[in-house]
């Protein structure tokens, strides 16, 4: 898997030349002047199949921009999300670009830097209402200091607790105010009062588990930036001096800590194990609260379960970044795709998607226009993403970097491995592929 990413990351580098050399976004739109004539304009779209109420959401978008917009149509292609990325990636490098297309806030870096992707930067600062967006959210979707992508919405993750559960124990409720977290030291003194191995019952999965290497990055990054560690350089070119900071390795070892010396966390658990009540505590996201009270009737919101914020230990933090709206850097309408992707990343679009889907929106002022939002569970999820939200590192060779930091979190939890010595294997192997990306791009 390795090879395949790397290999069609070099082929869009090859096709398209390193894209920071010749993305200069000052020029950009008056080097795509709007086509003018009488027949319409044909903007392909180009997007994972996602679920029911967000292949809703935009078939939704997509007819209300052209009841505003006549003169364009709308050639939207769905792909299935386990081909998505590669299809793409192939496709463009073979010349078969959309103008318009959604990428994961992990992948845009790679994308960037291949030059597939036309810089944003002066489109959003003209009228892209920047000022509207949280710079942390901004920062998931800049690489070199340009803008790639145009958020629509975020997602987050939170505390959930069995509230029943803490009441047996004499377990204090955690706070609910979204700036008022739990320190990990707390988690871990309730954790151990609620683990009970003879009944299955642990008091904590701190981070979903071990699943591949997109949720470690989602789930696990949190951990190490609320110990005041980091993963990568800012700039995303060497894990050299953070991976391996002792705020980083304090982060991992209290973490293979709750698994190996505390043993308040398991390594397998029964299906759902939270809302079945063999788990006390457990890392969640905010589309799981429907997901409870769809597959869950009886285990109810404010009754049986709540949720408070992340833990932290120095400081909060939490990941953002979810999918966004970026054009083809060949594309013969910019400006067309531009008001598009303006229109419905804007907040009115954003309002359209989220009130369908039901996912948090990117926008301030969107995310104002859901009362539900601004109170009690959900304010939890959009402040902690607005104030203490993070990008997860933003670099070409993000899989790659992500596999390593995965079988970091596996290696020295499940194989008990020397810490040190694993950190440093992580190390040489992100900055090797970084240093082959380079070579091979150039």
């Amino acid at each position: 898997m390795k090879l395949c990413v790397l290999a069609i990351v070099f082929l869009l580098s090859a096709c398209y030349g390193n894209g920071t050399d010749k993305t200069d976004s000052t020029n950009r739109p008056s080097d795509r002047s709007t086509i003018t004539s009488n027949a319409k304009i044909t903007l392909t779209f180009w997007r994972n199949s996602g679920n029911e109420s967000e292949n809703k959401a935009y078939e939704k978008l997509v007819s209300a921009y052209l009841e505003k917009h006549p003169e364009i149509t709308i050639d939207m292609t769905l792909i299935p999300y386990a081909d998505y990325d590669t299809k793409l990636r192939t496709s463009i490098a073979s010349g078969n670009f959309p103008d318009i297309m959604a990428l994961d806030a992990s992948n845009v870096a790679s994308f960037a830097h291949a030059g597939a992707l036309l810089p944003l930067t002066s489109y959003m600062r003209k009228d892209g209402r920047m000022d509207d967006i949280p710079a942390s959210t901004l920062a998931t979707y800049t690489y070199k200091n340009e803008v790639y992508m145009a958020p629509l919405n975020e997602s987050s993750i939170a505390l959930f607790y069995n509230r029943k559960m803490f009441e047996e124990k004499g377990i204090p409720f955690p706070s609910a105010d979204p700036e008022m977290p739990w320190t990990w030291d707390q988690v871990l003194e309730a954790a151990r009062k609620l683990t009970d191995p003879s009944k299955g019952v642990y008091g904590i999965d701190p981070a979903q588990g071990f699943q591949n290497a997109g949720a470690t990055a989602y789930f696990k990054y949190p951990i190490i930036w609320q110990f005041g560690g980091e993963v990568m350089s800012p700039d995303g070119s060497t894990a050299r001096g953070y991976l391996d900071s002792p705020q980083t390795k304090k982060a991992l070892r209290f973490y293979s800590d709750l698994y190996n010396k505390y043993k308040v966390s398991a390594l397998e658990y029964p299906a759902d194990p939270f809302p079945n009540g063999y788990l006390g505590m457990t890392i969640e996201g905010s589309w799981s609260l429907s997901y409870f009270a769809e597959k869950f009737p009886d285990f109810k919101l404010g009754r049986d379960y709540d949720i408070a914020p992340l833990p932290k230990e120095t400081r909060q933090a939490v990941a953002n970044g979810s999918w966004a709206l970026g054009i083809s850097s060949r594309s013969k309408y910019a400006e067309e795709a531009w008001n598009f992707v303006n229109w419905v990343t804007g907040p009115e679009g954003q309002v359209m998607y989220c009130s369908i889907t039901n996912d948090i929106p990117a926008r301030y002022s969107a995310a104002l226009q859901f009362p539900e939002l601004n109170k009690y569970p959900k304010n939890i999820f959009v402040v902690q993403n607005q104030k203490f939200g993070r990008p997860r590192p933003v670099t070409p060779i993000f899989p790659q970097m992500s596999e390593a930091i995965n079988k970091v979190f596996e290696d020295v939890t499940i194989g008990k491995k020397d810490l040190d010595e694993t950190v440093e294997t992580a190390i040489r192997k992100i900055d090797r592929d970084y240093a082959q990306m380079l070579s091979q791009s150039q």
